[in-house]
């Protein structure tokens, strides 16, 4: 049998029927904390009727436990791939073995093997490539700074320009990747720190020479690190291609926000880069929100208005609930990982954002 439980943080001993079968620790791979396990059950250790799966995590840091996720977690016949496999999400039995509690770890002093020391990790890494000639880069990052998005809104467009002065070039490509979506999904309008980090990347894009890779279709829920980045790069390369190689045939990116007009009960969306017109991934537009002057955001009916109905140059999206007689503003995607299908037709998602950013 093939037994695959998903990933534990952190290290495990995965037993079937009091044997082992399986282990994962953290000095075997630094990312045992996610990785997926996926261990072989000799057949002798199958039993009719009752089986017993018992897993001993272990984690010396922050949280601990089985984490799935729960559609990975089976029990399957390796050499008959026409049985149905058993799956083993749902609720598992389970007790704390040891808790040594929580320790208070002082802070790794400044200074050298310390990243987070000013300076080193740009005078390490970056200074030392600056004297060789460089079209652009690329960037992937905003994890760490996801509760301070109004600065960042300060410090990326600075990093941004510090590296075209030690470039010494102005036209410095420099494209990025929006934080893709992850965590857990909201069930109503709500807040995001996310959300209002993807914004200041956005934003960012007012900068010469930028251009961002939107990842809010292709992310993990449980791992902040996703896998995907063939897509990723293949984003990247739109850009890239379109702005510092003149290949004005490819859309750089998916539709972003760019103005809104109030029409009655509802609002009618505006969008850059729409690429021959929009489309819905799915039976109906997902993920758009409105408010009225009392800023309390609720679910809307979102749908898109084809340019040849419209009478417009382009097509648009109009939004409206029910709730919300005195419509002001909207929301589209705006939480950690949000449920969105908006796409221009060349395949790329849309950018999160909000009408009203403060």
């Amino acid at each position: 049998m093939t037994l695959s439980i998903g990933a534990t943080d952190k290290s495990d001993i995965t037993y079937f029927n009091n044997v082992k079968v399986g282990s994962i620790t953290m000095q075997q791979r630094q990312d045992a904390w996610n990785f997926l396990r996926t261990y072989t059950v000799p057949g002798r250790l199958v039993k009719t009727g009752k089986n017993i799966i018992a897993v001993r995590v272990h984690s010396d840091r922050y949280s601990g436990g089985m984490t799935g996720p729960a559609e990975v977690m089976k029990l399957a016949c390796s050499e008959d791939l026409n049985t149905k496999p058993i799956l083993l999400d749902g609720v598992w039995r389970y007790a704390v073995e040891a808790n040594y509690g929580l320790v208070t770890i002082p802070p790794e002093p400044f200074g050298p093997g310390n990243p987070n020391t000013p300076c080193s990790l740009f005078n390490g890494m970056i200074a030392p490539l600056t004297p060789f000639a460089m079209r652009g880069a690329i960037w992937y990052q905003g994890e760490s700074n996801a509760d301070r998005a109004r600065q960042y809104r300060i410090l990326f467009p600075a990093l941004i320009n510090d590296w075209r002065h030690h470039w010494g070039r102005d036209d410095f490509a420099f494209y990025f990747v929006q934080l893709a979506n992850y965590m857990g999904r909201c069930d109503y309008p709500a807040e995001s720190t996310w959300a209002e980090l993807r914004e200041a990347q956005t934003m960012t894009l007012k900068q010469p020479h930028t251009g961002m890779a939107v990842a809010i279709d292709i992310g993990d829920a449980d791992d902040i690190h996703p896998r995907n980045k063939e897509d990723v790069g293949k984003r990247l390369a739109f850009s890239a291609l379109h702005q510092t190689y003149g290949k004005k045939n490819i859309v750089p990116c998916g539709p972003l926000f760019r103005e809104m007009k109030r029409e009655g009960n509802a609002i009618r969306l505006f969008f850059k880069y729409v690429a021959g017109g929009l489309e819905c991934h799915g039976d109906k537009l997902e993920g758009f929100a409105v408010a009225g002057d009392d800023g309390k955001f609720v679910w809307a009916e979102a749908k898109i208005d084809p340019a040849i109905s419209s009478g417009l140059a382009e097509d648009t999206v109009i939004v409206e609930s029910s709730q919300v007689s005195n419509p002001v503003a909207v929301r589209y995607a705006w939480d950690d990982n949000p449920a969105c299908n908006l796409y221009n037709r060349t395949g790329l998602p849309a950018s999160p954002f909000r009408t009203n950013p403060d």
